[in-house]
């Protein structure tokens, strides 16, 4: 049997909240401001109607990532912040080998902040590029994007006693696929990056909060049931990429930004 090292948080949030706006099916996902406001869900595209839509950051906000299970069945919930794992803080490929949060049956969560011991997080935070966590560490390669990858916990059927077969016994399980190296890009023009930070929304690594949980042992599925993404940008960028109108006509044409469809450490060079 192939486990893997999974969270759960210790405390849940009530289930009467209203889930108004939110993406996703199989769960529900939604961004919380500490405001008190809720982030502005914009769809992609029609291709993509629950998977996939832009959000409206506010430079400075805390904010949090609110997810609900309506499965009736335990889930692991990958969850990435521009590319990085929010429990682990490694580079992040949505994989069910990688670091996860566990939500029983219904349950519902908001996760705060990037995951720095067991009973502690620091906050995230809307920031430009060159503040964010993940631009610490040398990644821009999914700035600007929380995705989570929901993961079912794996049924064993288990035969009666009697009708056992003893040759199955002792067989050893799988080996665990060794982790993915991060990939090194090509540094882009100095003009084109100056750009990318200017127009672009980052994560921050924030304050320290008490955020208790535990660990236990969880077998997902093989392959993700659902794959959620939201891409936050400033106001003023969606008016640029024409997701809002701003007052001016929307430009026509394919959205470039969608064509192909541990515990995390301080900031790299922060003691």
């Amino acid at each position: 049997m192939k486990t893997i090292l999974a969270v759960i948080l210790a405390i849940t949030v009530s289930a009467v909240q209203v889930w108004a706006g939110s993406v996703g099916e199989n769960v529900e996902m939604r961004i919380l401001s500490d405001s008190g406001s809720e982030l502005t869900l914009y769809p992609v595209s029609a291709r993509y109607p629950a998977r996939k839509v832009y959000a409206e950051a506010i430079k400075g906000d805390h904010y949090r990532i609110a997810v609900r299970n309506r499965l009736n069945r335990r889930v692991g919930v990958v969850i990435a912040v521009d590319g990085r794992n929010i429990v682990s803080g490694q580079k992040s490929w949505l994989k069910n080998s990688e670091r996860m949060y566990i939500l029983e049956p219904y349950e519902q969560y908001e996760y705060a902040g990037w995951r720095t011991a067991q009973d502690r997080i620091n906050r995230f935070y809307f920031t430009d590029v060159h503040d964010s966590y993940a631009a610490s560490f040398g990644d821009q390669s999914a700035m600007g994007v929380i995705a989570v990858a929901v993961y079912p916990e794996l049924q064993h059927y288990e035969p009666p006693v009697q009708y056992r077969s003893q040759s199955s016994e002792g067989i050893p399980s799988a080996a665990a696929p060794s982790a993915v190296p991060e990939r090194r890009k090509s540094a882009a023009a100095p003009s084109a990056k100056a750009e990318m930070m200017e127009l672009s929304a980052g994560t921050g690594y924030g304050r320290s909060e008490y955020a208790p949980s535990r660990t236990v042992a969880f077998e997902p599925e093989r392959r993700a049931v659902e794959t959620l993404y939201i891409k936050y940008e400033w106001r003023s960028t969606l008016c640029k990429r024409g997701v809002i109108s701003c007052g001016r006509p929307s430009p026509k044409g394919q959205n470039r930004l969608w064509d192909n469809g541990g515990y995390a450490p301080p900031p790299y060079g922060r003691e």
